[in-house]
């Protein structure tokens, strides 16, 4: 596969291709997504609103909402619960605030079951109220409000002193009189702005007085995220996750697609395609459950190769294995010889090529076909043979592997005459024994003459 942009009909190709992978990856996901819900019980939120009564600013609000979910207020509301080995640092993340419209801070409590959501929610809704109106000063004792009453009391008997002097000092006929009377107003004008900043002081203290909009509602489904929320999303994920794992083994991929690439990996010629009927041919694993594996599930095939073409017929494919017989010929040296065919082991298409070359050469140039095993590749020594053909399918092995089997006919003494690429093509429907071509019961055509039509 090239280094081209991802495409959407690749995209399909690998939908359609492998389905049966992608669908068992899925189900796995969904499986991992149960289970996961298995080890985290759901969950349960309950909500509880608190009234903030007056002007607030924007700052001012979101410093209630610190208050709500700090450790005094958690300290209390745990302290009231009394759950089992529940503190305020384990409800600090089952509780959350946040302010809303209209001055109003939602308080949420998440708990295992629908009655604890609730009664936490309550509970920690209260103790942040009643935390409020402590620090705003609204629980102070009978002693500092007895001494605030007090203090505007003798400044109303202070007010009452002050007339009483005005009045009793000689209006207007003295110097000393009138600056009396100026002093005693200047007197009366301090202790009245006084008396103003303490009445003005009132209103602020009344913002604290929240209240609390009532018992919040008993749940009735789940928190996010539930447990169908994990199954699919486990099951999206891995479906994705096959997706992008396919298209990176491709592009990772080293093993050899194009018959140039595969001539050069072997340091010899392409001598053209052999058409094998069966689109369903692969390269073929060792161990017959993990093929039998590979085969449900798609794997036995290269899901970003072409789809494979319908035949032209036996007719057709004869005549490439002619040309390709003639083009071998050419490439042999003069003199009767055979040449040793070889066929990576587990390349069905490999082996299925070399068949029906042999079978269209009958006994010269081509011997039977051997396997060779690409991890521990060994020829058989050169004895009269004229050189090696190599038979194999593209796609299936890497440039090291094939560069091992031709480091193995130097050791033996053959010299790699040629490469066939065998290329899988889709049977006509008349044609039902088409993949039986060494039955035929024409007569072969000499190497040594002319094959028509030119190359294939």
């Amino acid at each position: 596969m090239s280094d081209d942009t991802i495409r959407l009909v690749t995209i399909g190709r690998l939908l359609r291709r492998r389905w049966r992978l992608l669908a068992v990856l899925a189900v796995a996901g969904a499986l991992v997504g149960y289970g996961t819900s298995a080890l985290f019980p759901p969950r349960y939120t309950a909500s509880a609103s608190v009234l903030l009564p007056g002007q607030w600013e924007e700052r001012e609000l979101l410093t209630q909402v610190e208050i709500a979910t700090s450790s005094a207020v958690l300290d209390r509301a745990a302290a009231t619960l009394d759950w089992p080995g529940v503190s305020g640092t384990g409800l600090r993340g089952r509780v959350r605030a946040e302010a809303a419209d209209g001055n109003i801070i939602t308080i949420s409590g998440t708990a295992g079951t629908p009655g604890r959501a609730q009664q936490l929610s309550d509970r920690t809704a209260q103790q942040f109220v009643t935390f409020t109106a402590r620090l705003a000063g609204e629980g102070t004792d009978a002693d500092e409000a007895a001494g605030t009453e007090a203090l505007r009391q003798k400044v109303r008997e202070t007010d009452r002193r002050i007339t009483e002097l005005a009045e009793a000092a000689d209006p207007g006929r003295t110097v000393e009189s009138v600056q009396v009377r100026t002093e005693l107003e200047k007197l009366r004008t301090a202790l009245q702005e006084a008396m103003k900043k303490l009445d003005d002081a009132a209103p602020a203290s009344s913002r604290t007085g929240l209240v609390v909009m009532g018992p919040a509602a008993r749940p009735t489904g789940e928190a996010p995220p539930t447990t169908l929320q994990r199954v699919g999303a486990g099951a999206l994920l891995s479906f994705l996750l096959g997706i992008v794992g396919q298209l990176a083994a491709v592009r990772m991929s080293r093993r050899l697609d194009t018959e140039g690439e595969i001539a050069a990996a072997l340091g010899s010629a392409p001598l053209g395609t052999v058409e094998v009927p069966g689109a369903q041919l692969a390269h073929r694993r060792p161990g017959r459950g993990r093929a039998r594996i590979r085969r449900l599930l798609g794997l036995d095939t290269r899901w970003h190769r072409p789809v494979p073409r319908a035949s032209g017929g036996e007719a057709d494919r004869r005549i490439r294995c002619r040309r390709v017989c003639a083009r071998l010929r050419e490439e042999l040296p003069a003199g009767p010889g055979r040449v040793l065919a070889l066929v990576p082991a587990g390349d069905v298409l490999g082996r299925r090529a070399a068949d029906e070359l042999a079978a269209e050469a009958g006994s010269d140039p081509l011997l039977p076909a051997v396997d060779v095993s690409v991890s521990r590749p060994l020829v058989p020594d050169r004895d009269t043979e004229s050189g090696a053909l190599v038979v194999l399918g593209a796609g299936n092995w890497t440039a090291e592997e094939l560069g091992g089997i031709a480091g193995a006919c130097a050791d033996a003494g053959h010299r790699v005459v040629g490469v066939v690429v065998a290329e899988p093509v889709r049977a006509a429907r008349p044609e039902r024994a088409a993949d039986r071509p060494a039955q035929h019961q024409e007569q072969p055509v000499p190497v040594g003459g002319t094959a028509r039509g030119g190359p294939a």
